[in-house]
């Protein structure tokens, strides 16, 4: 008989659904770093891929973080390519195996990657889940069961966040 219970994490979790040609993803970047640096492997950080339609090269982007992931660089590749954002929009996928390249990541696997498609699954599977739970722009973030929307505006956010694992890291004591 298995426990009906959820499970809950060693340490609480959040979930980043991102787009790597949102400008916001980019501005939001900044709170991801903070949070980071404050509590280090205390939470865990989620990539979730919601590519949005209106920007040409975003699934293609989603399925190179997830390559770059694989490879063991996954947060240092979205970083880069946030960070390049005007790039992507003019370069598209050679500019993704070009960013992979200068991180030092097998950039040959990035190419065969956005080919053979073998991270699609990962994606379609993690927008479909964002639509279900009502995600509808990004960066949107879910921690806890709360899910806070970013992309009309994040001020606040970090500091929700902040509270909502502050809570639950007091609750493990």
């Amino acid at each position: 008989m298995s426990d009906p219970s959820p499970v809950r994490s060693a340490v609480p979790v959040l979930d980043v659904w991102c787009e790597l040609q949102c400008p916001d993803c980019r501005v939001a970047l900044d709170d991801v770093r903070a949070l980071r640096a404050r509590y280090g492997d205390r939470l865990e950080l989620r990539l979730r891929h919601f590519p949005l339609e209106k920007h040409k090269y975003s699934f293609a982007a989603a399925q190179a973080a997830e390559e770059a992931l694989e490879q063991g660089r996954g947060w240092e590749f979205v970083e880069a390519v946030l960070g390049r954002v005007a790039e992507l929009d003019r370069a598209g996928e050679p500019f993704l195996v070009e960013v992979a390249r200068e991180l030092g990541l097998d950039a040959e696997e990035f190419d065969t990657a956005l080919i053979d498609g073998r991270h699609i699954l990962i994606v379609d599977a993690d927008q479909a889940e964002g639509k279900a739970i009502g995600v509808s722009g990004t960066p949107t973030y879910v921690i806890d069961g709360e899910r806070l929307d970013g992309g009309k505006s994040q001020d606040g956010l970090r500091e929700r966040i902040e509270q909502i694992v502050d809570r639950l890291l007091a609750g493990q004591e």
